[in-house]
């Protein structure tokens, strides 16, 4: 499998479906929206986006599978799995706030081996596959370098349907609050990694996400130098809801944080 040469077909086609989404942002009706569950919101051009991603996909890797947050294809397992979110920061997008991103990952037996995430409103294309850098629109990126976490700047996501954990949330943010320089709240998980990748975030931590959410820029992360985990320091962070992605030097620490305060089974 020549990964680099299916990288850049990846993301010509991630670059194709998203100058469809900014076509559509332009002249978007909030009123088109459905409610998936609480909190939770779709449109048309999620599914839209979806359907043009695993067509071309498709195309370029018949003998692969998909994992789709929107659900157009059957799950269907197979050696190589394409994990696909085609509008992650939904919410974002139908109020008008520019913060959200495509994001692809590639697995071979549970293994990601390509990563892209384009955010769309600074037009920022990051991408990585396996053995290879991390890339910003064509140039080489690395995690932040800062060796201690009281001078990181983080991203979480909050709690926006499980509220059982909301104390856990408090309690870690009141933590990171008064111990860095900062806490941000992008809304889209996706971007948020691709952050930590080129170095903007020192760190980042969710709870609730689903592998469509995270493949793509965790692995981006992983090659430009950073730790990703779940909330206890193991490997379960692409299907275990939990992750931990930061550059090596504030890891420790910061896993260490998150881990005394989330007293939830993951």
């Amino acid at each position: 499998m020549n990964f680099e040469l299916l990288c850049a077909q990846t993301c010509a086609v991630v670059k194709e479906t998203g100058a469809f989404i900014q076509q559509e942002a332009a002249g978007f009706n909030a009123g088109v929206v459905e409610i998936k569950s609480f909190n939770q919101l779709v449109s048309y051009v999620d599914k839209t986006a979806e359907e043009q991603l695993v067509s071309a996909l498709r195309a370029l890797l018949p003998e692969a599978g998909f994992i789709t947050e929107e659900q157009t294809v059957l799950t269907e397992q197979r050696p190589y799995m394409w994990v696909i979110d085609p509008l992650d920061g939904t919410t974002n997008f139908v109020h008008g706030v520019p913060v959200y991103s495509i994001s692809i990952g590639l697995l071979h037996h549970n293994e990601p081996v390509l990563g892209v995430v384009l955010e769309l409103n600074r037009d920022e294309l990051f991408y990585a596959w396996k053995d290879s850098k991390a890339y910003l629109n064509g140039k080489e990126i690395h995690v932040a370098t800062n060796p201690d976490l009281s001078m990181a700047l983080l991203a979480t996501g909050f709690p926006y349907y499980d509220f059982q954990i909301m104390q856990q949330y408090l309690n870690t943010l009141h933590l990171l609050m008064k111990g860095t320089q900062g806490m941000r709240r992008m809304g889209s998980a996706a971007v948020d990694l691709a952050y930590v990748a080129c170095g903007r975030f020192d760190g980042f931590f969710e709870y609730g996400l689903a592998p469509w959410d995270v493949t793509g820029g965790a692995f981006i992360v992983q090659q430009a130098g950073g730790t990703v985990t779940d909330f206890k320091g193991g490997n379960d962070y692409l299907f275990g809801k939990a992750i931990i992605a930061s550059s090596p030097g504030v890891y420790a620490e910061f896993q260490q944080v998150i881990e005394s305060n989330f007293k939830v089974s993951h």
